[in-house]
């Protein structure tokens, strides 16, 4: 499973990034985590605003920090 952060690096994007972390952690899930900043990649998955939470390659969040239960459900389903 490959997940990307999509963001600036601004508070938001490090804390869903964190949260990513610590939710697949908790679930016992291995997968690469990449934080991309470039606006033109940003841009490639149509994402107006970040955070953004991108998992193999599917856009499932964006504008906001996700909660640690939403996370579980969108890393399970």
């Amino acid at each position: 499973m490959k997940i990307e952060i999509l963001g600036s690096g601004c508070a938001k994007c490090k804390t869903t990034e964190e949260r990513v972390r610590r939710t697949l952690a908790d679930l016992d899930m291995e997968a690469d985590v990449v934080k991309v900043e470039d606006l033109d990649a940003i841009m490639d998955y149509g994402v107006m605003l970040t955070p953004a939470v991108v998992v193999d390659g599917e856009v499932k969040m964006s504008g906001r920090v996700p909660t640690e239960s939403a996370l579980k459900k969108m890393l399970q389903g």
